[in-house]
């Protein structure tokens, strides 16, 4: 357990994080079947990053991760069948996205985790990649362990079915350039979590890659041309950095991110729009993003569809505003790394924020800084390190919060802990 520090002022912070968990491991992958060496700068060592790199290791991939930059010996599209399974934890990212990859390779190859892993669907994908004419099984239920008899991909046609994760389309996008033939991938109905498919495909063309995308992501068309080596440096984690902006708002304070670019790649960096709706003041340029609050925070309803990841550091934020927050269109918060929609509820409710949860929504009946409670709880983290960081922000406004365990920031953001207490 952890107990949390209450701010007795407004913070006044410039802070860096780590790079982006989700940038670090697309990189990865892409460095991974390019031919030759890529350099990686900036990367997040963490958890997840750890499962995917050691993953890409048994895979034949030189993997390098001495220092920074990391060092990745790429295999040229190659993937060699491991003598053992890949497990990967609770890393929902790696376990898609890979198990394309480890379809390109030769034998059979299963992907598996823990046993919240293994219950977070994965079947869509599946069924795209037989009609890519890989043979592919999975779970009853639709989940992992993942088998795969591998024997390369043969391209053409796909479809993919109507998902709760944009990580399926993702998977199909990033081993598409190493199909023996061109590929083209029809998606049905509703693409969730928008941003993070175009950040797949900025970072395949970074690597060489040549996709065509229709303008509605209805639609993708990949070349057989591989990828290629190529120094890249990985952007400030939007994700991570929206618990220091979330601090400024909670606290009536002035934080700046200072490696977060105003044009970055990521849809949760969008989360400072969210916070000027709100009544904050947000400043951008090239280098970083400072939020500030001069004012009360009010309430607002925003869908957040595509940046699932910063609903929790949304919710925090808006038990300390004036008025109810609905939150919008966030189903798929539920197949997270706990059922984060139901878990968010939960844990507010029980610190004293009312709260009223939808089949694909969230209300928190905001009561600001005033009405807050006088003393709070020992929030639940369920083993999710964005509930461990949300509730964080919040024990900057309300005392005695504490967090039941604390380490399972490791998945994405090791030292958090400290980086937090330096805004007091």
């Amino acid at each position: 357990m952890k107990r949390l520090a209450t701010a007795g002022r407004p913070v006044d912070a410039e802070v860096r994080v780590p790079g982006s968990k989700s940038i670090t491991q697309r990189a990865l992958v892409a460095a991974a079947l390019a031919e030759g060496e890529s350099l990686i700068h900036g990367p997040l060592a963490s958890e997840d990053t750890e499962y995917t790199a050691r993953a890409l290791a048994l895979m034949g991939i030189g993997v390098d991760r001495e220092g920074d930059p990391w060092r990745i010996k790429g295999s040229g599209g190659r993937i060699s069948a491991p003598d053992r399974e890949i497990y990967l934890g609770n890393n929902g990212t790696a376990t898609r996205i890979l198990t394309s990859i480890a379809a390109l390779g030769r034998g059979r190859i299963v992907i598996t985790g823990n046993d919240r892993l293994r219950e977070r669907p994965i079947l869509p994908l599946v069924r795209a990649l037989r009609g890519w004419g890989v043979e592919i099984d999975c779970a009853p239920g639709g989940c992992p362990p993942v088998e795969i008899k591998a024997g390369g991909i043969e391209g053409g046609v796909t479809t993919l079915a109507p998902g709760l994760s944009s990580q399926y389309l993702s998977s199909l996008l990033l081993a598409a350039p190493c199909c023996r033939r061109p590929c083209e991938i029809r998606i049905e109905g509703e693409v969730l979590s928008r941003p993070y498919v175009r950040m797949t495909l900025k970072v395949m063309e970074q690597f060489g890659a040549r996709v065509e995308a229709a303008e509605d992501l209805s639609c993708f068309r990949v070349q057989p041309c591989g990828y290629a080596a190529r120094d890249y440096r990985v952007e400030g984690d939007a994700s991570g950095a929206s618990y220091f902006w979330a601090a400024a708002a909670v606290t009536g304070g002035r934080v700046r991110v200072e490696n977060v670019p105003a044009d970055s790649m990521q849809g949760d960096a969008v989360f400072v729009d969210i916070l000027a709706r709100m009544g904050c003041r947000v400043e951008k340029d090239p280098d970083g993003i400072t939020v500030s609050a001069p004012r009360p925070l009010q309430g607002i309803e925003v869908d957040m569809g595509d940046c699932p990841d910063v609903v929790p550091t949304l919710a925090v934020v808006a038990a300390v505003a004036r008025g109810d927050t609905r939150i919008t269109n966030i189903a798929h918060l539920r197949v997270k790394e706990c059922d984060r929609l139901a878990v968010m509820a939960g844990e507010l409710a029980r610190v004293g924020i009312k709260t009223v949860e939808g089949d694909d929504c969230l209300v928190v009946r905001g009561c600001g800084k005033s009405g807050l409670p006088e003393r709070g709880t020992t929030v639940k983290t369920h083993d999710d390190h964005r509930i461990a960081m949300s509730f964080a922000v919040l024990g900057l406004a309300v005392p005695g919060m504490a967090v039941d365990d604390p380490g399972c920031v490791a998945k994405s953001f090791p030292d958090f802990w400290d980086r937090f207490s330096r805004l007091l």
